[in-house]
């Protein structure tokens, strides 16, 4: 993420700065100059980085292999969103900052202002009016996606005016881009970005994002094997082009809460061809508390994807290999287990030794103990190690180091809390320094 986003702000710096260095400031004194350039640079850091965001909101599929996976495209998109609402704050700041450098330095060596026509100067007005209040109403929402306690299904109906509001900051950054910039590469930069973001939020405002892959089916089963867990079955139809194991889907419930919108789940089973999906729903927040009580069988459902690279197919043969699942996140394993047993070639068979350490709260209660337990008896290169908070037994890089003896590759892939992932990855980093690469999911909804 860091280094995609990095090269991206390079890109537009080097094309703003192509322009900026040709520029002929003989008559603009520094403090001017420094805020007339400063103003352009972070307008054009915000939104590109705005337009990169409604792009990326789309779900473009074709993304997913360079970027690895839809749950790394929605980081980046969540962080370009953050981006350019720093870098739109800036550039509200510099346009502030007129009045400060009049006292301090006078208006000697001030740009001039250029005339235009009167209809091209009511469009500047119109834009510069309609973007200091979209600024603001931006930023709003950028503090109310950061502050988790906001209730999900009122964020959503705030984010849904994102396009919106991008559409009167692109036309804020058209009409008041300097028109030097238009024969210039950072025009022509711009053009493409404004033209992708438009068409992006259009599709957006429409319903269009993940239409075509959107399948009709109906709940087949409903089951709580714990009392936070709900089992759900879904028999999808024969449009449902199948799915890999570990990858997830959005699912919308028909009549439950249309504020919510489909919410993404791992399918927790393997594709065996009979368009039956299995999800595992944890009670985290309103929406997910009512799939317990509201979601009944022979209820409609609708399922969008698959989605996602944190896939069985995957994996290096040829490293060791450490599976480890925290809490819900044992999903996508229970889908890898499933269809390791359902493959019939002993050669694919998890002819590779497997780790799976698998951590919960309490081993006693917990309904995928059990399940783990006959799946893997049916599959002996795979090791099942629980660790028992309720007994003791943390998941620690140490524990994890312990099962691996040699000193040759190792591969982890990890699903569970983000604070244990981090801690288990920098312990293993520090540990087995450059023999270990870590596999994480990573997609949240804000």
């Amino acid at each position: 993420m860091i280094p995609l986003l990095s090269a991206f702000l390079a890109v537009l710096t080097l094309a703003w700065g192509v322009n900026a260095v040709s520029l002929d400031a003989s008559q603009t004194t520094l403090p001017w100059l420094i805020r007339e350039q400063g103003l352009y640079l972070s307008g054009l850091l915000s939104i590109g980085l705005m337009s990169l965001a409604m792009v990326l909101a789309t779900r473009p599929v074709i993304l997913e292999r360079p970027l690895g996976g839809m749950d790394r495209i929605f980081r980046v998109h969540k962080w370009a969103g953050i981006l350019a609402a720093v870098f739109a704050a800036l550039h509200w700041l510099i346009e502030m900052s007129d009045d400060l450098i009049k006292a301090v330095y006078g208006r000697a060596g001030r740009p001039p202002k250029m005339e235009f026509g009167s209809v091209y100067e009511a469009l500047r007005d119109a834009g510069e009016a309609l973007g200091e209040f979209a600024i603001y109403v931006v930023l709003a929402m950028i503090v109310l996606s950061l502050w988790k306690r906001f209730p999900y299904k009122f964020w959503r109906l705030l984010h849904r005016a994102m396009p919106a509001l991008y559409l009167v900051l692109a036309f804020h950054a058209a009409v008041l881009a300097p028109p030097d910039y238009w024969s210039q590469p950072v025009g022509v930069l711009l053009a493409v970005l404004l033209a992708a973001g438009v068409v992006a939020a259009v599709i957006t405002l429409s319903g269009r994002i993940g239409h075509d892959r959107r399948v009709h089916g109906v709940v087949t089963a409903v089951s709580s094997p714990a009392a936070d867990i709900t089992e759900v079955v879904c028999r999808l139809g024969g449009e449902w082009r199948g799915h890999r194991a570990g990858q997830f889907a959005f699912v919308s419930f028909v009549g439950l809460d249309h504020l919510e919108g489909a919410h993404p789940f791992t399918i927790a089973s393997a594709d065996h061809g009979d368009r039956l999906l299995s999800f595992q729903i944890k009670a985290l927040g309103d929406h997910t508390r009512r799939v317990a009580h509201q979601v009944q069988v022979g209820q409609a459902v609708t399922v969008e994807g698959p989605y996602g690279r944190f896939v069985l197919e995957r994996r290096n043969r040829k490293a060791r290999q450490i599976w480890v699942a925290g809490g819900i996140g044992v999903t996508p394993f229970l889908a890898w287990l499933d269809e390791l047993r359902a493959n019939t070639e002993p050669a694919s068979c998890a002819a590779t030794p497997v780790d799976l350490h698998y951590g919960t709260r309490s081993a006693a209660q917990d309904p995928f103990v059990g399940r783990l337990q006959a799946l893997c008896a049916a599959l002996p290169a795979v090791r099942l190690h629980i660790h028992d908070s309720a007994t003791g037994a943390r998941l620690t890089a140490d524990t994890l180091a312990s099962t691996q003896s040699d000193g040759g590759h190792t591969e982890v892939w990890f699903c569970g809390p983000p604070s244990l992932g981090d801690q288990l990855k920098a312990g293993l980093k520090q540990l087995w320094r450059r023999r270990v690469r870590f596999h994480r999911e990573a997609f949240e909804m804000r």
